[in-house]
């Protein structure tokens, strides 16, 4: 076997029951190798590309602990038939994906009934809870606790009509705990002056958090981690193989083993999870933003557009301008219009908005249709884990992902923990 390379020296990975490998450097993997690191393990995160490079950078930057409505909510499914093939919508599926992605949409319905949305909502809300505090406390840790704001969310509709529309989901986060604020027109105006006589009405979520630059906090995770001995491989792993109590794997030209692996790989979770016979209906919600870096306007938090289903993060002076769900698999182009959506919300939102000189990007959210992540060991497989499929929540989840799984590895997790978050949910 191929020795483990570190930056700047060589090092074998450990034989002992000790090593893990770790496929995927973005924000789930980085914060699952810090808390295995820390547990004692030896660790190697393996990635054809750059830490924090793909979905890390590019996400909406909100730490949402009380985002714990699925997708799945009845009532988006009733919205959803409407808006499926208007190109403009919040939620687009190309009339060519629609057969391709049929079978994740029947599990997408079945898992709105009204007793399963409740029984996702638990589970996201023992995943989320505590998720700011958390981000706050490793974002100190590894030095770059400015990155971490908690002045809240501010999320915003037109008038109590299009508000009303979202009744449902707004309840079920406050039946778990999420702290909401009313807001009228005068309280806008005095917590977000640019925002445009448009809004009306809304939550303040005070409790809420959002991250200046994600990928600045993912880079500065990867230095952290590699400064605290964990190992950097950049190579495209392409088939897992248990053997001789091993985990094998195999990149193009290369192999490498380790104890245990865990599967941190967004999309290409599914692929490397299907060379071992594992199926799993993960989709890619290609999600767009639109950043304007002169924006000519203030904000202190994050503001959602919440009827156009659009997040607007003041990252160090620039706009990002996140959002929309389109479907289509991972292979096709960015659709540039798409993108350009982002710019005409934000200038409805936002007076006096600059969006000269913006830049746009794509990336692959790996979800799942019953919006749970996939979390813990596999079973019949072991030291074969999994963390992925987080979503919309990707970045939120991350910290408390990585604190879990170092528990379960330690045999700390209770089988309850792990129970709603099991592949095998989906036999």
């Amino acid at each position: 076997m191929d020795a483990i390379i570190r930056p700047d020296r060589e090092a074998p990975m450990s034989m002992q029951n000790n090593s893990v490998a770790i496929i995927g450097a973005g924000i789930v993997g980085l914060c699952t190798a810090h808390f295995l690191r820390q547990s004692g393990r030896q660790v190697t995160v393996f990635d054809a590309q750059a830490p924090g490079s793909q979905c890390s950078f590019g996400n909406a930057g909100a730490l949402s602990e009380g985002s714990v409505a699925p997708l799945a909510m009845p009532g988006v499914i009733r919205q959803a038939a409407s808006m499926l093939l208007d190109s403009t919508s919040a939620l687009h599926v190309p009339l060519g994906y629609l057969l391709p992605a049929m079978p994740w949409f029947v599990r997408f319905i079945a898992a709105s009934r009204p007793a399963r949305v409740r029984q996702i909502a638990a589970a996201l809300h023992g995943l989320l809870a505590e998720s700011v505090r958390h981000h706050t406390e490793l974002a100190s840790a590894i030095g770059c606790a400015h990155l971490i704001k908690t002045s809240g969310q501010l999320h915003l509709y037109p008038d109590a009509g299009s508000r009303d529309k979202d009744k449902a989901s707004w309840q079920l986060k406050a039946d778990f705990g999420m702290a909401m604020q009313p807001v009228d027109r005068a309280a806008i105006a005095e917590l977000e002056p640019a925002v445009s006589n448009t809004y009306r009405c809304g939550w303040f979520l005070p409790d809420e958090g959002w991250v200046s630059d994600p990928f600045q906090y993912s880079q500065a995770l990867a230095r952290a981690n590699s400064d605290q001995g964990v190992a950097f491989v950049n190579a495209d792993i392409r088939k897992l193989r248990r053997s001789n109590d091993k985990w094998h794997l195999h990149g193009a030209q290369q192999s490498w083993q380790a104890d245990h692996v865990v599967v941190c790989a967004g999309m290409g979770s599914r692929d490397l999870l299907a060379t071992l016979n594992r199926s799993v209906p993960l989709e890619s919600q290609r999600g767009y933003h639109l950043q304007a870096p002169h924006p000519g306007v203030t904000l202190s938090r994050i503001v959602v557009l919440a009827d156009r289903k659009i997040f607007m993060n003041p990252m160090q002076g620039q706009l990002r301008i996140a959002g929309t769900v389109e479907f289509g698999g991972t292979g096709k182009p960015m659709n540039q219009q798409r993108a350009l959506l982002l710019k005409d919300h934000a200038l409805a939102g936002l007076d006096n908005l600059d969006t000269s000189g913006f830049t746009t990007w794509l990336g692959h959210r790996p979800c799942l249709p019953d919006s749970l992540p996939v979390i813990g060991p596999v079973a019949d497989l072991p030291g074969l884990w999994t963390g992925f499929g987080h979503g919309h929540l990707g970045l939120t989840g991350s910290v408390n992902t990585g604190r879990l799984l170092a528990r379960a590895m330690s045999g700390q997790a209770s089988v309850n923990e792990l129970a709603p978050f099991a592949l095998s949910r989906f036999r």
